[in-house]
Parts: C-alpha cells; structure tokens; sequence
C-alpha cells in the first residue's frame, strides 16, 4: 500500500502531539482560577516585593509560598504544577532551575548564619559549601534522559514524566540545603513540592521558600511551585501525607519519619539514618586517611549522614594512624577525659524497674545522645570539660566495640577507634555496627580484595574508597550530590530522575509498508 508524503507528514505530527501530550504529566489538575503569567514572560511580583531579612511573617492569601495551612499549600501546588507541565516545557525548565541557583549563591552565607542561629547546630562556614555544593552538582533536566529503541516492528520510546505534586518532609540537620536540593531535583522532573520542615528550623525555611518562590516567578514560572506549611507540626504531615492530590512523598529524616511515610498507602521514597563505619588496614597511606577521616567527621560538626562515625583500625596500624590524627589537628581524649564527655553528652535510658534485666544483676547500660550536644563543636565540647584548646575541629577516642559512642549515631565530632586484630573481625564489627542501614560505609586499603569483600559484606548506598566520606556525594568526588539517600525504600542518590513515573509510549508498523 503506497502512502503519499502528505499523509506520512500528518502521521509524523501525530505522533509527535502525542509525546508531548504524555511528557507534559497525564492527568493535570485544573487551571487556576487566579491570571498567571506566560510561559517565561517576567512577572512582577504582587504580594511579594523584597524579602525581609530578619523576619517570617506568613503572607495572608500564601502568594509567596508560605501557607497558614496544608490543604491550602497542597492545592496550590496542585495547581502550580499544573500549569507548569502545560506552559513550560522541558527544556525551559532549565531558566527556573537556574534563577533557583542565583539566589541561593546570592544568599548562601545569610542563609548558612540564619540556619545556625535558629537550629544551632553545626558551622555556618561549611555550611555556605554545603550551600555551594548543591547549587552546583545537583542535576537538572539533563537527567531525563529518553530510552529509544527501534525495529521492524516500530519504535517504543520510554521517557521520564512528573508525579505531580510531592510532599517532602525535612530535617533540622539540613533544612536548607535539602529543600533547596530537592526542589532542583523535583521541579526540573516537572513536579511542584510542599514540604512539612523540620519546626526547628521553620523560620529560615519560611524566609528560602519565599526568596524560591520570587526566583521562579521572575524567571516565568508559576507561584507557589515551591510551598510549605508555616507551622508544620505531626498533624500537618497527617494531612500531607492524606491529601489526594499528593502523589508521591520523600523523607529525609530518623527511620520512625520512614517507617510513618511507608504506612501512608502512597509510594513513599525515605532517605533514612545512618551510622557509617570505617575500617583502616595496615595497607592504606595512613597519612591520607587520617586527613580524609578527619575532613568527613568533622565537617559541619558531624551532623551529616553520611560522615565517618567509628573507626575500626588494624592493631599494627593503630599506633600511626592516632599520630596522623594528632598531626592533623585532632584531639586525644584520655580516659578520664573520655569519662567526662560522655557524662556531659550521654544520657541514659531510663528503665522500667519491673522489667526483666537478663541473667546479670549488673546489666549494661543503655544509653541516647543529649540533643543539646548534637552538631556542636570540638572546641564548645572541651571547654565544657574543662579544657581550652584552639583550632581543634575533632576529639578521637580509643574504646572496646560495644562503648555507646561506637553503636550510637551520635552526630558529634567526637569519634571513637577500635583496634582489631585481623581484618575480617573489623569487617564484622564494622557491618555490626552500621546496623543494617545500609547508608555510608568508608575503607582505607591498597588491597582491592579486601575493599570488595567490604563491600559485599556492608551493601551500603554509598561505599567510599581512600577518601572522605563527603566524595560520596560529589564533596571532592565524581557524580551529583543529594540531600535525600535512600537507602530503606532503595532509590539510592536521589536526583531529577528518582522523582519521575517511567512511561512507555510505542510506534506500531501498523499493518503497512510505505513504498518508494
């Protein structure tokens, strides 16, 4: 059967007005009843003018992304991303996602000192690079890549399409930075996010969205893409968590956030805690590790996830690897010194009196870290001691493998060594240790056997090799950063990718030949 050029142009067209019709999300909310700007034209902001600097007052109808409730944040998000799949395509989200970048690079130390003054936790310096990091390598639409095959039977595309709306709950450790990395990631896979943050860090957040939010309108975008509740609470997550319009939710938090996000009946993707081990042989350059251990447990106070939280080290390599600390800076706790830190920063458990204690009349103790300790510096932990040292950013420790501060995420920089005698007990102590998070694991080794067997043994998210922890997430390594791991629900280091719905979308032959 011939076809004329004609007809083969009209099916060409078609076909093309249906991928596009599949790229732009599938089912679309209703378009907002309020005029909004065209597609990439400026628009002058109505309600939002200059961003205070030392203040959060959330604006009475929420034009600035900030709601006095969820439902109303959920509904205009709802309708945000809307219109965003509709009037700006693909490639044009690439404008929005970089007048983001703009103001967070304009804006990253007021940020890094608000985060700290409000949550006060960690370093506002390397929180400006935390700033700096996620403003650089976190991907955008060049993530979606289309997967294209062809044949004599036709051609089957397979491409990435928005959720819609997600609801992303955040941290206090990283409030900013998180929100800031997932909206980049979320927004460039066509989505629009509502976030439930952290009540601790409320303020700075609520300052961020609203600089976000007159970022996006300026660039063309839609308002309120970008949202959030201002008085987050459990009772907001609830109603995120069940609102119909929500389609996708992302946490990044303790395992108890994870486990309530997998119990919503939606696909929930949890970015949970980890307790990343280490592990040093008697082959590594001891002299490098010690500069890398040093760099990822110290670095914003050891609040990362995925920092170095214990040490086991070979015993014939012990000796020098504390001199490579020393030389590096770090602090030696003695035991009496070890015995009054953990006094100032361990509380423990209380017990219920009529409960079983085990077959010893001395059972060991149980222990939590004090939250008001979490994130605070080497230097703050000394003086409270009683010791005045200057430029220290780490305090190590020698204990046994079962001390509280190896099995404890403790998210201080105060990092305990543990000698072992071969290198498959530190394997074992190690995978221990890490308690089946499978988040961050780091080895220091020339031995590639051993790196491998480590590997397979921990099954970690990120598996670190001769570096900082931070290289994981592209901190003077290779590949994008996240703010979100999951390693619970599998999804890995997150990126514009993760937050999509894979869509086949298939070309027939059709029954015909055209012919010359």
């Amino acid at each position: 059967m011939a076809i004329s050029e004609e007809a083969l142009r009209q099916i060409v067209q078609s076909v093309v007005a249906n991928v596009e019709k599949e790229l732009g999300g599938g089912e679309l909310q209703k378009e907002p009843s309020t005029p909004t700007a065209k597609a990439l034209a400026p628009v002058k902001m109505k309600t939002v003018t200059q961003v205070p600097e030392n203040t959060a007052v959330v604006g009475a109808q929420g034009s600035d992304g900030v709601f006095a409730d969820m439902r109303s944040a959920v509904e205009q998000a709802a309708e945000a991303q809307a219109l965003f799949v509709k009037e700006i395509s693909v490639s044009e989200r690439t404008r929005i996602l970089e007048a983001i970048k703009k103001i967070v690079t304009e804006k990253k130390r007021f940020l890094a000192e608000q985060v700290v003054e409000e949550t006060k936790l960690g370093s506002v310096e390397d929180k400006v690079k935390k700033h700096e990091l996620v403003v650089m390598k976190t991907p955008g639409v060049e993530d979606l890549r289309t997967e294209a095959v062809s044949g004599d039977d036709g051609l089957t595309i397979t491409e990435y399409a928005p959720f819609g709306v997600i609801g992303s709950v955040t941290p206090v450790t990283n409030p900013t930075t998180t929100i800031i990395n997932n909206s980049l990631s979320m927004l460039a896979a066509g989505n629009s996010v509502v976030f439930n943050v952290h009540p601790s860090s409320k303020r700075t957040c609520q300052v961020l969205i609203r600089y976000l939010n007159k970022a996006i309108i300026e660039a063309g975008g839609p308002a309120n893409l970008i949202t959030m509740v201002a008085e987050p609470s459990m009772e907001t997550l609830e109603i995120l968590a069940r609102h119909p319009k929500v389609r996708l939710l992302v946490g990044t938090g303790g395992p108890g956030l994870v486990r309530s996000l997998l119990q919503s009946g939606k696909k929930a993707i949890g970015a949970g805690a980890g307790n990343p081990p280490v592990i040093v042989d008697e082959t590594a350059d001891l002299a490098n590790a010690a500069k890398s251990i040093i760099l990822g447990a110290s670095f914003d106070h050891n609040i990362l996830c995925i920092a170095e939280k214990e040490v086991f080290v070979m015993e014939e390599a012990a000796d020098e690897l504390i001199y490579h600390f020393l030389e590096e800076g770090a602090y030696m706790l003695g035991k009496d010194d070890l015995e009054r830190v953990m006094s100032l920063v361990l509380k423990e458990d209380k017990r219920d009196p009529g409960a079983a204690a085990g077959c010893t009349l001395n059972p060991a103790k149980k222990y939590h870290v004090s939250k008001e300790w979490v994130g605070q510096s080497a230097e703050k932990i000394l003086r409270a001691i009683g010791i005045e040292k200057q430029g220290v950013k780490l305090l190590i420790c020698e204990t046994d493998f079962d001390h509280p501060f190896v099995q404890l995420e403790q998210m201080m920089p105060v990092l305990p060594l543990v000698k072992t005698s071969t290198f498959e007990e530190a394997v074992e102590k190690a995978v221990f240790a890490e308690r089946g998070n499978r988040h961050t694991a780091v080895i220091h080794s020339k031995n590639v056997d051993r790196m491998t067997a480590f590997a397979r043994a921990i099954e970690t998210t990120i598996f670190v090799k001769n570096a900082s922890s931070l290289a994981g997430v592209g901190f003077g390594g290779e590949g994008h950063t996240t703010m979100s791991i999951a390693g619970p629900t599998g999804e890995g280091v997150t990126s514009a990718r993760t937050f999509t719905r894979k869509r086949r979308c298939v070309l027939a032959e059709g029954g015909f030949r055209i012919i010359g």
